[in-house]
C-alpha cells in the first residue's frame, strides 16, 4: 500500500514489455534524480524492483537503456560535482616528450602587496638568463652608467686635476709612524700655488729645504704616516737629490756618477 504523497505504481503496457512510467512520474523522477547514483531514485518506490540498464528490453529483444536513465546519466556526466575532477585532471602536471622533467605548477597568486613587492624583487634579483651586452650604437647613445667615482688619494692635485704642484715650505718637521714600524719621518708643511695647504713627505736619506724653500709636490701617500697624501720630487727646484743613492736614482734625483778615468 503506498502513501499519499508516493505517485501511482507503474503500469505494464500490452504492446511492450517492460515497465512502463507514466508522465507524472517522470517528472517525479526528473526532480528527485540523485546527482550521483542515477538508479538511487527507484527507492521512491519500495514495492517495486529497481530499475537498471537491462531493465528494458526493444521489439528486437535486446537490452535498451531507460530514457529517463539517459537523461540522468547526461546530466550527471555535466554537472558541476563531475566536471571537477575532470578539469583537476587535465591540469595536472604531464612528462613531456621535448623535456624529462615534470612541468612546475604555476604560482599562486599573491594578494599583500607587500609580499608582492618582496616576491618581485627577488626574482628579479635572480636570474639564470644571462644579461646581453650593450651595442655600439646603444653605448654612443649614452645607455651606461658612469661608475661611482672613488675617493682621490691626493685630493688637492685631483680636484686641479694636475699631476704635481709648485709650493712654498711652510715649515719642516718629523713624525713618527705607525705601529708597528718606527722612526722618524721627514715632513713638510706646504702651500700649494692653488692656495691649498698640505703635508707632503720627503723622500730619502737627509734634505736642504727649510721655510719659504720652492718644492714641487705630487701625489702619493705615505703608508705609515697618517694624514701624509703627498710626496716632494727630489732633485726638483730647491730640494736637491740624494747623493748617495746608487739604486732608483731616478726616484731620488740623483746624477749618474762619472766613471774614473785611467791615465
Amino acid at each position: 500500500m503506498h502513501h499519499l504523497s508516493d505517485p501511482p505504481a507503474p503500469q505494464l503496457n500490452a504492446n511492450r514489455t517492460g515497465l512502463h512510467v507514466t508522465l507524472p512520474q517522470r517528472k517525479f523522477l526528473r526532480a528527485n534524480a540523485s546527482p550521483i547514483n542515477p538508479s538511487a531514485t527507484a527507492c521512491c518506490f519500495p514495492d517495486q524492483p529497481i530499475q537498471t540498464e537491462t531493465s528494458l528490453v526493444n521489439r528486437f529483444g535486446r537490452p535498451t537503456r531507460s530514457p529517463i536513465m539517459v537523461v540522468s546519466i547526461v546530466r550527471n556526466l555535466f554537472s558541476p560535482a563531475a566536471r571537477r575532477p575532470l578539469l583537476s585532471a587535465a591540469a595536472t602536471p604531464f612528462l613531456t616528450a621535448s623535456s624529462s622533467r615534470l612541468a612546475l605548477p604555476r604560482p599562486t597568486t599573491v594578494t599583500s602587496p607587500i609580499l608582492a613587492a618582496t616576491a618581485l624583487a627577488g626574482a628579479a634579483s635572480f636570474s639564470t638568463t644571462p644579461q646581453r651586452p650593450a651595442t655600439l650604437n646603444q653605448v654612443l647613445r649614452g645607455i651606461r652608467k658612469g661608475k661611482r667615482a672613488r675617493h682621490a688619494v691626493s685630493p688637492a692635485l685631483a680636484n686641479s686635476r694636475c699631476p704635481a704642484l709648485k709650493g712654498v715650505c711652510l715649515r719642516v718637521g718629523v713624525v713618527r709612524p705607525k705601529k708597528p714600524n718606527s722612526g722618524e719621518r721627514k715632513t713638510a708643511r706646504v702651500k700649494l700655488s692653488s692656495g691649498a695647504v698640505v703635508t707632503a713627505y720627503i723622500p730619502g736619506e737627509g734634505h736642504n729645504i727649510q721655510q719659504h724653500s720652492v718644492v714641487l709636490v705630487r701625489g702619493g701617500r705615505a703608508q705609515d704616516c697618517p694624514g701624509v697624501r703627498y710626496h716632494l720630487v727630489r732633485g726638483a727646484l730647491d730640494l736637491a737629490g740624494v747623493g748617495t743613492r746608487a739604486t732608483s736614482r731616478s726616484k731620488y734625483g740623483t746624477k749618474k756618477p762619472k766613471k774614473a778615468t785611467i791615465g
